[in-house]
């Protein structure tokens, strides 16, 4: 064959090619798109046909001697890989105190029927005021259920949101006196948004150590820079934020935050929050004050801890709170100035991808609210019914003492240290001897409990091991009772705690 006959034969098998290619659906299309691209711009063409031969080269695997030893290899290990348990097992202890744990059927009221039956005196819950059996409140969440349904379904930022929000919103506004304030569904999930709605990686938090859980929570989420500093302690948070200031001084600005909480929920102690304030000014931090369990307990209107202290609250950042303990509803808020609160409607995940409150809940909070301001002397119930159990327990036990603050209707009581030491008790120990005491009380009729929740150091080094509560019992006082009943309950507790001591010395 010659040079004319090949080319001629080329030329043939080409336009067979090209003829076999135009009857391709939408080949006239990717033609067009080679001669313009071809044309307008020929090393992109270049480049992409590059590319694609290059992905096909990828895209087809060599076979390699052995491949199927391999294959069978990885096959074996998949079968034997076993899963990690997502929680520890239970210890002997904690399925002890399961299988003992009391059931309450029916409503918890201070009076509170068990699955066995017996009717004990109940100084477990949170029904400060005994709104539990509240008719007013039960006939207008009846009301607001007709009316609204269960739940409205839906987040806040999307159709979840209706008048009875609108309205708890401005109600907690207009008691602590802020500009402006929102409502998130969960009490929990409320500071563990804010915090990182606000504080971001690089930015700086500096955080009492007795800190709660769902605190520490938002601080891990926010992934800042978090520096603790001892509980309570304003001469050690004083010294943590002029080293701060100091290691930032040459550096990028940042957003610097405090944080802590109004009463403590693992100690039970109070802020002294007049010394936050002047702190915050001084080295120039934002506060972020979690009332949770203040807020509704403490000053005149149950207001938090700056009605009490005599702090204007505008010298709080952000104050966040909870609808769900002291006030007997549920979900929680924030509360500050317009910025603040619009900031979050966008940028809080909570608020924006769970659904709004109840409307049930969000009237019985604003009912709470305006029978508080209406209504001082449930406050001064309470804090009377307080006074007469810190005589029952706290002066005269010669085994434990109260951690909490003298207003602080969650009484932590926990073994004096002279005793721990004496005894050389441990951790588990506290906590055996102290459900021990739960067990006896309960024996004669009252039911309290323990401190549970167990936070510990967020980065904790090797050097440096993370703040730790004291195992201690847990008893709430209510209005629903009697001054009589409240010492007797007081009795018997004491009287527990006495005979766990002395039985085992």
């Amino acid at each position: 064959m010659d040079l004319q006959d090949a080319h001629g034969w080329l030329v043939e098998v080409l336009n067979g090619v090209s003829v076999q290619f135009h009857r391709v659906p939408g080949s006239s299309i990717l033609l067009r798109y080679i001669k313009s691209s071809y044309q307008n711009d020929p090393i992109r063409s270049a480049v992409e046909l590059f590319l694609f031969l290059f992905a096909r080269l990828v895209s087809t695997p060599l076979p390699l001697p052995g491949d199927a030893d391999v294959g069978q290899e990885v096959d074996e290990i998949v079968d034997e890989w076993v899963p990690e348990p997502l929680v520890a097992p239970q210890t002997a202890f904690e399925e002890a105190e399961n299988e003992r744990r009391p059931v309450i059927v029916g409503p918890t009221g201070p009076k509170s029927k068990l699955s066995t039956g017996r009717l004990v005196t109940n100084v477990a819950s949170y029904n400060f005021y005994n709104l539990v059996g509240n008719e007013t409140l039960k006939e207008k969440a009846i009301q607001t259920l007709r009316t609204y349904g269960v739940g409205p379904c839906g987040p806040p930022g999307f159709y979840g949101t209706q008048d009875v929000h609108m309205k708890i919103e401005a109600d907690i506004a207009s008691h602590l006196g802020t500009s402006s304030c929102i409502v998130y569904a969960q009490a929990f999930s409320t500071i563990s948004s804010v915090i990182p709605a606000f504080s971001k990686r690089g930015d700086i938090i500096v955080a009492d150590k007795a800190v709660n859980s769902a605190i520490r929570k938002g601080m891990q989420i926010s992934r800042s820079s978090i520096r603790w500093y001892e509980h309570n302690d304003m001469e050690d948070l004083q010294k943590v934020l002029a080293s701060v200031v100091k290691e930032q001084a040459k550096k990028p600005l940042t957003r610097r935050f405090i944080v802590t909480e109004g009463l403590f929920e693992n100690v039970g102690d109070m802020v002294d929050l007049a010394k936050v304030v002047e702190l915050k000014h001084r080295y120039k931090f934002r506060l972020i004050l979690d009332e949770t369990w203040s807020f509704g307990v403490l000053g005149r209107t149950g207001a938090g801890v700056t009605e009490h202290q005599g702090v204007h609250v505008r010298e709080v950042d952000m104050l966040v709170g909870s609808l769900a303990g002291p006030i007997c509803a549920g979900g929680g808020f924030c509360a500050g100035s317009t910025e603040i609160v619009e900031h979050q409607r966008l940028s809080a995940s909570s608020y924006t991808f769970s659904a709004a409150l109840p409307a049930m809940l969000a009237t019985t909070a604003s009912e709470v609210l305006a029978m508080l301001e209406t209504n001082t002397e449930m406050l001064n119930q309470v804090r009377e019914n307080v006074k007469t159990m810190w005589a029952q327990l706290d002066p005269r036990s010669e085994w434990v003492h109260c951690t909490s603050a003298a207003e602080n209707p969650i009484m932590m009581l926990v073994l004096k240290p002279e005793v721990v030491a004496s005894r050389k008790l441990d951790v588990s120990d506290q906590e055996q001897l102290l459900q021990e005491m739960v067990e006896e009380a309960l024996a004669n009729s009252v039911m309290m409990t323990r401190l549970k929740s167990m936070p510990r150091g967020i980065n904790v080094t090797g050097k440096e091991v993370g703040w730790e509560f004291q195992p201690a019992l847990k008893v709430c006082i209510t209005s629903g009772l009697t001054r009589k009943e409240i010492e007797r309950t007081g009795t018997i507790i004491r009287h527990a705690i006495t005979k766990v001591m002395k039985a085992r010395r």
